[in-house]
């Protein structure tokens, strides 16, 4: 027997919503021929429209929802419902103020119906979409909680798992990156076994939520692929707006590809007769030609033009912001910004500001809109914990932080390019995390993924689907469960140069975008050392590559060749970054040294000019001096005795991991001739609290480690490091069971004081916006370690070994850190990369 019009009507609009476009088209085609009934016709034609709109044919999509309301004979109920179809198409055509009126009517006759029918709910959600992209964030997110009500009561789990990811997607708008992301990652599930393509579009706004936090690597993988997916499908509308989406990704990195991108997107939108879309991607692809070639700026009648398409169709966000980009060249008055915009506009106006005040030579008043634009950006950054969410956010701080920098150095006022470098140094850590309580889920997770490493070695295994699901669960939980504990107060250099011993020199190099400077501190004062960039930038480029090699060709003919290439190069480092300032401080006999990313991958143990000083890498002057005993600093030793509990853990594949990690315990034994119980006998001792714990083999699990970790003062670990360069929490060590990743450190209650990683890499870090940097490092520092010893590149294990115990014999007589490490390196005479990150005083 022939199924019925209504049954296959209820089979087309199934396969619609599940974007099986193919298979709803030929059952509502069936369904029309079998009907002549007046709404059941009308409301296959509006479903036919909802799959004609998304094929890319929203003319004749409009055209048959227009034609379906003359109809004579409708009721109420079908002239609401093709209304609110068309109210969807033109909110898709990006006609939002019509599409508004029409869902409006549509959503009061329903709702005059008397039942909250799924209908209803349908027509909520589409409204909900279009005051977000008005910014009418709160009316929006009141029409999704009550599509979702009746959603929850009608059991729709796949609708309802829409509807709680679009309220993420209010989140995203009112600048909630931890809600939009957590309600996106736990709806994808539910809308990805609907299907592939249902699986894109949660895609293509769990990117928006990417590029928002500045993981933007990430974010243009998912777009690129929900790209293709759209046009393997000929959903034309939806390939455009993930090639726009993509578009505003690229600005701030790789401005020369988004307007190439928002170019073909803005084509593909006039293919489609969206005006209002192509105005959207000509807006991008403006803004990336003013930064590609700033010399040559766009005709105002281009931004008018733009703009004014952009208003009429409702973008009056958008239109704004372009507004503004037409105005940084210093012509005309600034567009008023309303308190209540988005933080990414209202940070916009403060770069313009700036931008304008410096076109017309007047850098005190670009240091003020800028430092207004990062007091706005630390505002929002208060709502944020994470380590990564924190590094990854100042993306929206770059191009203000730039100007500052530049415009600080061109006064060439100590006091002013100090507070400017300390700004970029707490660009991505002047947050102080409220660490998560313990938990399980996450933990479950985490073993998961060691466990798919292990099995996809010799892979890309970050490309795996389940590694995917899973790195997106992780974040999501630590995202969630990392709180804010408010933001850490910078400190100024008349606070800094008072509270540094007379042989102790603060050194902040500061890296404008095109200038390198160092400001120079000490006991009596400052001053701004220009250095050569260029030579530097020179000497810089196949840094990496000339210290891998050297570490994989010691001895015979080769090893020579490379030893003295790469110590040619270390001179002209050292000449570029070293000589001169240590001329400027030529009583100093220990360093405080901060650097912008730019300069992350410096061997500075390795140069010269530092031969035998006690240095310590600080993540900034005011974390330095917030954790620092600076009474304890200006003594060569501590009062009495000090209690240390210390613990070691090697992993596999490492041939000199076990030699190395005794060797080191074996200085830690108390002398059976002293009684060390007796700090009188000797007033620099350190009193052990018994035998040095050792996990070796089998028993050096991560469980294990943490847990160690959680007991001790200090840990060194000997293993394999790898450096994740997209995630950098994904970075890890290999122990017996897996990887040990930065995510896990968060899960360590209590992290030792000092950390020693001898791990190739493990001391590397990924620049992030230009003067960040995040790396393993700096996740043990963030959790609350005082000092890590770890080295950026690849190092013998033999040297490690030897190295290192000295650095133990060191640290085991009472030494700091940093005195350990430079003294190590003094009696065994090896140069190695191993640095003091965070206090090593």
């Amino acid at each position: 027997m022939p199924l019925s019009a209504s049954e296959l009507h209820r089979r087309g609009v199934e396969a619609a919503n599940a974007r099986r476009f193919t298979q709803a088209r030929r059952a509502l085609d069936t369904a029309a021929a079998r009907t002549d009934d007046p709404d059941l016709r009308a409301r296959i034609d509006g479903t036919c429209a909802y799959v004609l709109a998304q094929v890319g044919e929203p003319g004749e999509a409009e055209q048959l929802c227009r034609a379906a309301l003359r109809r004579p004979g409708l009721n109420d109920e079908t002239v609401a419902l093709v209304s609110g179809q068309l109210g969807t198409l033109l909110m898709q055509g990006g006609r939002l103020d019509e599409a508004e009126t029409t869902l409006s009517r549509a959503i009061d006759a329903l709702t005059a119906q008397g039942a909250e029918t799924t209908e209803l709910a349908n027509c909520l959600m589409n409204r909900s979409v279009v005051r977000m992209q008005r910014h009418e964030l709160r009316a929006g997110a009141d029409d999704l909680r009550r599509a979702i009500a009746v959603y929850e009561t009608t059991g729709d789990e796949s609708s309802l798992a829409e509807a709680r990811h679009n309220l993420g997607y209010a989140a995203l708008l009112d600048g909630d990156l931890v809600t939009a992301l957590t309600l996106m990652t736990r709806s994808r599930a539910t809308l990805a076994a609907t299907s592939d393509l249902a699986a894109a579009i949660s895609d293509l706004d769990r990117a928006e939520v990417l590029r928002d936090a500045g993981l933007t690597t990430e974010a243009e993988e998912l777009l690129s692929r929900a790209a293709r997916a759209f046009g393997a499908q000929r959903m034309r509308q939806a390939r455009a707006e993930a090639e726009f989406h993509l578009a505003r990704s690229l600005l701030r990195h790789d401005p020369a590809a988004a307007e190439r991108a928002a170019r073909a997107a803005a084509r593909r939108f006039a293919a489609l007769r969206n005006h209002a879309w192509a105005a959207r991607a000509d807006a991008v692809r403006l803004e990336a030609h003013q930064r590609v070639r700033p010399t040559h700026p766009v005709e105002p009648a281009e931004y008018i033009r733009i703009a004014k398409a952009l208003e009429r169709s409702g973008f009056r966000t958008e239109a704004t912001a372009l507004r503004l980009s037409a105005r940084r060249d210093g012509g005309g008055r600034m567009p008023r910004i309303d308190p209540a915009s988005p933080t990414p506009l209202r940070l916009r106006a403060h770069e313009v500001r700036a931008a304008r005040a410096v076109g017309r030579g007047r850098d005190r008043d670009a240091l003020r809109a800028a430092a207004d634009g990062l007091d706005l950006l630390t505002a929002w950054q208060q709502s944020f914990g994470a380590l990564d969410l924190q590094a990854s956010v100042a993306m929206h701080g770059s191009d203000l932080m730039f100007i500052g920098l530049a415009a600080a150095a061109r006064l060439h006022d100590p006091a002013v390019l100090f507070e400017w470098s300390e700004r970029a140094r707490h660009l991505s850590q002047q947050v102080a995390p409220v660490r998560p309580p313990h938990d399980d889920a996450l933990a479950d997770d985490l073993a998961e993924l060691r466990m798919l490493r292990a099995d996809l070695a010799g892979q890309d295994w970050t490309t795996d689907a389940r590694v995917q699901r899973l790195r997106d669960r992780v974040r999501e939980r630590q995202w969630a469960a990392t709180g804010s504990g408010g933001a850490r107060h910078r400190r100024g250099l008349d606070d800094a140069t008072a509270a540094l011993a007379d042989d102790t020199a603060l050194l902040s190099y500061v890296f404008t975008g095109s200038d390198l400077h160092a400001v120079v501190l000490t006991d009596t004062g400052a001053g701004i050392v220009d250095l050569a960039w260029p030579a530097v930038r020179s000497a810089l480029d196949g840094l990496r590559a000339d210290l891998d090699m050297a570490a994989l060709t010691r001895g015979g003919r080769m090893g020579a060749v490379t030893e003295r290439t790469l110590a040619a190069r270390l001179r002209l480092l050292d000449a570029g970054l070293v000589m001169p300032v240590r001329t400027a401080a030529p009583r100093a006999r220990k360093l405080v040294i901060t650097v912008p990313g730019v300069l992350g991958g410096v061997p500075w143990a390795m140069l010269p000019g530092l031969s035998g000083m006690p240095f310590t890498l600080a993540t900034s002057a005011s974390r330095w001096l917030a954790v620092n005993d600076l009474s304890g600093t200006r003594s060569a030793a501590p009062e009495g005795g000090v209690s240390v509990r210390v613990g070691f853990a090697t992993g596999p594949r490492v041939p000199r991991a076990s030699e190395e990690v005794r060797a080191a315990a074996a200085a830690w034994r108390p002398d059976p001739h002293t009684d060390t119980t007796d700090p009188e006998a000797d007033p620099g001792a350190r009193i052990v609290t018994g035998p040095a714990r050792i996990l070796e083999g089998s028993d050096a699990t991560v469980a294990a480690v943490t847990g160690l970790a959680a007991d001790v003062d200090l840990l060194h670990i000997a293993a394999h490091g790898r450096h994740a360069v997209d995630n950098p929490l994904f970075s890890g060590f290999e122990l017996a069971d897996g990887t040990l990743f930065g995510y896990d450190v968060d899960l360590i209650p209590q992290v030792p004081a000092t950390v020693v990683l001898s791990a190739c890499e493990l001391g590397r870090s990924s620049v992030r916006w230009g003067e960040e940097a995040l790396g393993m490092t700096r996740v043990w520092l963030h959790a609350g370690a005082d000092c890590v010893i770890a080295a950026p590149v690849a190092v013998p294990d033999d040297i490690a070994c030897e190295l290192l115990s000295a650095v133990h014999a060191g640290l085991a007589r009472g030494e700091a850190p940093v005195v350990a490490l430079a003294s190590a390196a003094e009696s065994t005479g090896l140069r190695a990369p191993f640095h003091c990150h965070g206090n090593g005083f």
